[in-house]
């Protein structure tokens, strides 16, 4: 049985696709800029706050650290009243408590928007560890955040399983020799992720219990 999960934030844990779309086009709108669709949005996702805004602004890049910081400080303090769990997340996070699994986000969202969720959504799962964007660490899919959890909990590579809906998953995975399993209600395609090296998925959440027990 595995003994840690490892979860990335966004798209696999929270639905935060139409706030993310939401505070993004009031940072573009506050500066005059042309709004992106939500499709764009999804597109867009994935690889940190600052290139979700360096992809928006196209060709402007000369405004991305206003944009950016704007954004940041929008998010940060957003209400997330648009975001959800997942269906079945939450009966499957319990029995993985439940069977003595330790639970550990990392996330390219900022920290401090990170905790916030976190706190709002997922506080009563007790996840071990919840980790975000810090000048501690760079970003997935690098994976010196993910060595970092492993020491932390005192688990092996071996005994974890990495579980996303993105590319940068399927990297810092691969980086940290963890096994990886690519969650299909999050914002990528399954073609995107096998294209991206992914071998493993969950259609739904519970699929997740046949790669854990």
């Amino acid at each position: 049985m595995v003994k840690a999960i490892i979860f990335d934030l966004d798209g696999t844990l929270l639905d935060t696709s139409h706030d993310i779309y939401k505070v993004i086009n009031e940072s573009l709108q506050e500066f005059g800029l042309a709004k992106i669709s939500y499709e764009d949005t999804l597109k867009f996702v994935g690889n940190g706050a600052k290139k979700l805004v360096e992809r928006a602004l196209g060709e402007r890049t000369d405004m991305l650290q206003k944009v950016y910081s704007d954004y940041a400080e929008r998010f940060a303090d957003c209400d997330n009243e648009l975001t959800s769990l997942y269906p079945e997340e939450a009966e499957t996070l319990k029995k993985f408590k439940e069977a003595g699994i330790l639970l550990a986000i990392i996330s390219n969202k900022p920290q401090r928007a990170t905790e916030r969720v976190y706190a709002k959504f997922l506080s009563d799962f007790e996840f071990n560890m919840v980790l975000g964007q810090t000048e501690c660490y760079p970003l997935k899919p690098n994976p010196a955040s993910t060595y970092a959890i492993l020491d932390k909990l005192g688990v092996s590579a071996e005994d974890c399983l990495f579980v996303g809906d993105g590319e940068p998953d399927v990297q810092t995975a691969s980086a940290a020799n963890i096994k990886c399993v690519s969650a299909l209600w999050g914002f990528r395609t399954k073609e995107q992720l096998v294209k991206a090296g992914a071998e493993n998925f969950a259609e739904k959440f519970s699929d997740l219990e046949k790669y854990v027990f």
